[in-house]
């Protein structure tokens, strides 16, 4: 890739959410002169405007929002005339500073995956923080990658990456990088699963000590296997089971390391137990499969930067997840409701649905669907399934999973009143199916589960803030009865 020399040079930055201000505030820092664009801020320029003029053609870089496709017409029209186009997070790459105790730029330990990014990065900035370490957790979650590169006080970033990041980053050099999983997810923006796939594995590229991936999910470990690594560089499967040589797992309740450890060719090093994790308990007492495996890519990541397995532990232990993951927000006559609006995607909801008993879930789902089908996921949790209430704007695609392959389930679908809120009645129809389903059994236990399998950006500004109005409906039935 060509280099750029920023002091003095037009740089286009294209979208100026929270990563577009960022990265043009580090570029004027840097003596570049900025010219920001984005098509919904009255403040600037929009891409019809900029098309019209010569500032492409005097351009030498395009920094471009994680929200724009590389079909976008700016971008389409920047690579056509061979102009550099960077993510935020090539941008943080490319002018990363020294550390304070001079030992150069801080190491970057990285994560992507469809689902289990935030968990997983979260428990590992939880290990290093235990082990001593100035870390930030950055990029996909928290602040912007491009300032904490310029931040010298800290000694390492952990950097979660989504597909979108990593399009347009081409040197990264991780010291550790993990792919925790692939499944269908925004095929809108990428055109299909081998091109999102080939996104998701960039974060391994140039790796310097260890590529982690999933034993259970052979599409990451094949995207290891493709990637141009740094010599010298290990590849680290984490498993629910026993783990081989070059593996970190499962010994009956024990996470074990035989990736890292110095006896690991005849021995386990021991990195915690289950109990370590039981704030993370899932509604049934127990720790979701899916947290095991975030815990154990998290494990090899730290091992892989040098935390010693001490610290791992009590890091994990430590540890407490963030609002809207499998996060009981009220519990109204014996009804539950369950707030994992964090659940995007149909991998997600089938995780989230996986923690309930059979026939005991009315599911609230819908959302963007992100060109996404949910055949897979009725089929694989029709069994968990009292209910279901369909909101948002792509209703049809889970209408249709649902009548194909779990007709017995009652659907209703809502949108909002002439007084009440999309949720507040998709709360109130799953309050009324609940009960029903309740009235079935004398011992039934019925929860009511927000996990969308869908984005919210049609009817929310976030995911959070679907799952907060999740929330409130549910807490609000409570002074109703």
């Amino acid at each position: 890739m060509a280099e750029v020399q920023l002091d003095g040079a037009l740089v286009i930055v294209a979208g100026l959410g929270v990563s577009g201000r960022a990265a043009a505030e580090v570029l004027a820092s840097l003596g570049a002169r900025v010219v920001p664009v984005d098509d919904h801020a009255d403040d600037v320029i929009g891409t019809q405007e900029l098309l019209a003029g010569t500032a492409l053609d005097r351009a030498s870089l395009v920094v471009a929002s994680p929200g724009l496709a590389p079909h976008h017409p700016l971008l389409a029209a920047a690579l056509a005339r061979s102009l550099p186009v960077w993510s935020e997070v090539e941008l943080a790459w490319q002018v990363r500073v020294d550390r304070a105790s001079g030992d150069g730029p801080a190491p970057w330990l990285a994560v992507t995956g469809t689902n289990g990014k935030t968990t997983t990065v979260g428990m590992l900035e939880s290990i290093l923080r235990t082990a001593g370490r100035r870390v930030a957790a950055v990029g996909n979650v928290g602040p912007p990658v491009v300032l904490a590169a310029r931040d010298p006080s800290l000694d390492v970033l952990v950097v979660e990456l989504s597909s979108f990041q990593l399009h347009f980053t081409h040197s990264m050099s991780a010291q550790a990088a993990a792919v925790l999983n692939i499944a269908a997810d925004h095929l809108d923006w990428h055109g299909s699963i081998e091109a999102y796939a080939a996104d998701k594995g960039r974060i391994f590229e140039r790796a310097q000590v260890a590529c982690v991936y999933n034993l259970a999910d052979p599409r990451t470990e094949e995207l290891v296997r493709e990637a141009d690594v740094t010599d010298g560089a290990i590849a680290v499967g984490f498993t629910l089971g026993t783990p081989l040589v070059g593996q970190v797992g499962m010994v009956e309740d024990v996470l074990v390391d035989r990736g890292f450890a110095r006896l690991r060719h005849t021995h386990a090093a021991e990195l915690g137990t289950l109990d370590d994790l039981a704030q993370l308990a899932g509604p049934d007492g127990t720790v979701p499969p899916h947290v095991v495996a975030n815990a154990l890519a998290a494990a090899a990541l730290a091992l892989a930067h040098g935390v010693e397995p001490a610290a791992v532990r009590a890091g994990l232990r430590a540890y407490s997840a963030g609002a809207h993951r499998l996060e009981t927000v009220a519990t109204i006559d014996a009804v539950a409701y369950v707030d994992d609006s964090k659940a995007t995607n149909a991998h997600a909801a089938a995780a989230a649905l996986a923690a309930f008993a059979p026939g005991s879930v009315v599911w609230v789902a819908g959302g963007l669907a992100k060109g996404a089908r949910f055949d897979e996921l009725v089929a694989a949790r029709r069994d968990r399934l009292a209910a279901a209430v369909l909101i948002g704007v792509d209703r049809e695609p889970l209408r249709e999973a649902l009548a194909r392959h779990a007709p017995e389930v009652p659907v209703v679908e809502v949108d909002a009143g002439e007084t009440e809120t999309v949720m507040t009645r998709a709360v109130h129809e799953a309050r009324r199916l609940a009960l029903g389903a309740a009235g079935l059994a004398a011992d039934a236990r019925v929860t009511v589960l927000l996990a969308p399998a869908c984005a919210s950006m049609d009817q929310f500004s976030s995911y959070a803030a679907r799952g907060e109005e999740f929330a409130a409906a549910a807490r609000a039935l409570g002074e109703d009865v």
